[in-house]
């Protein structure tokens, strides 16, 4: 019976963070107006489910952080009705923010989790690895993501209008050889020998153009690579998110680590096409106004961040690396809605108690 709770427990988990989390990763895909929701959707289940299958090998100090072990004594971070309280717990609040279309975080829903299960069991709460191993991390990273996205968009506006770039909708390079010079034993001399490169609108180009010349189209580029940014940044989730659910499903001994990241991963992705629109209209059309570029800049901030943390077993959260990364960017360009802003960081705030309340009643009612 304690089996059949704990897979069930970790199922609800993972399929309310793929439903609240998935579209994270693509929401400026669709914002930007780049591509459908439908498609930015299906790259960010397939770039998600990869970074789950991947986590076993690069992400696994995340696995053990999330087990609760440091946080609460051993013997009870290994018991079946801990670790099964702390998935509804997190399941249940991930779930009604869904319902609301509010993007919180899995961390901070698993750490109130974790810490009020504990504390209902009348266990002691090591402080030092609250703050050090979870809280510091938690609350630096959406910081630095929204400071790093408004310096950022100034710097890269700043660049693209020094090199006649930021209108442009073509490039075209004159590979045309040039006449020459003068002639001096046979041999060719030119005087300049450097393809011709210009910018310009399409009809520019249309009208410019000769059997020579090779086009480049701008929009092309930035689309491009604005679908690879936020491939990125749904593996990272996955990467990052992944551990922290399986680590539960381990309490398992039947369970091996493929297996357990498997069937999370699995999960998530079912999550995530299921259940994902309500948070997808949030991300995606009501935090801030953006274009492409801006897009593909929050995407960059969101993955190193993200990635970078996973890899050194740091607990970050995507929802608020993600969503701190859109913030920078509206407050940059002035396109913020601070009213849904403050409302996303209300229930920022309230995940953490909502979270230990949950785990404390669901303790309670196993045990």
């Amino acid at each position: 019976m304690g089996t059949a709770i704990i897979i069930l427990a970790v199922v609800a988990l993972a399929f309310a963070n793929g439903a609240n989390d998935n579209f994270k990763g693509v929401a400026t895909l669709a914002g930007s107006r780049t591509t459908t929701q439908k498609t930015a959707l299906i790259w960010a289940t397939v770039a998600t489910f990869l970074g789950s299958l991947t986590a076993i090998a690069l992400a696994s100090a995340l696995a053990n952080a999330f087990a609760g072990k440091g946080l609460v004594p051993a013997e009870l971070a290994q018991t079946q009705s801990y670790g099964a309280a702390v998935a509804l717990a997190a399941a249940a609040t991930v779930l009604i923010a869904s319902s609301l279309g509010m993007p919180i975080s899995t961390t901070h829903s698993l750490v109130g989790a974790l810490v009020g299960a504990g504390l209902m069991a009348n266990t002691q709460i090591n402080l030092e690895k609250l703050s050090s191993g979870f809280a510091i991390p938690l609350i630096t990273s959406p910081l630095i993501a929204i400071s790093a996205a408004a310096l950022l968009l100034p710097l890269i506006r700043r660049i693209s209008g020094s090199t006649s770039i930021s209108d442009a909708e073509c490039i075209c390079i004159d590979t045309e050889e040039p006449a020459s010079a003068c002639m001096m034993n046979d041999m060719a001399l030119t005087t300049d020998s450097a393809p011709r490169i210009t910018t310009g609108t399409k009809q520019q180009c249309d009208d410019s153009a000769t059997a020579s010349t090779i086009r480049v189209s701008t929009n092309q580029i930035v689309d491009r690579c604005h679908f690879l940014s936020a491939g990125m940044v749904s593996y990272a989730r996955g990467l990052n998110d992944t551990p922290k659910i399986a680590a539960i499903l381990l309490i398992l001994p039947s369970f091996s680590g493929l297996t357990g990241f498997g069937i999370v991963g699995l999960t998530i992705a079912a999550g995530g096409l299921m259940f994902s629109y309500r948070v997808a209209q949030t991300m995606s059309e009501e935090i801030t106004e953006m274009t492409a570029p801006q897009g593909l800049l929050a995407n960059i901030v969101t993955a190193v961040v993200v990635i970078g943390a996973s890899v050194r077993g740091l607990p970050v959260s995507t929802t608020h690396v993600s969503c701190g990364s859109l913030i920078g960017i509206g407050a940059a360009n002035g396109g913020a809605r601070w009213k849904m802003i403050s409302s996303i960081l209300a229930a920022w705030l309230l995940t953490l108690p909502v979270g230990a309340l949950f785990g404390a009643l669901f303790i309670s009612i196993l045990a």
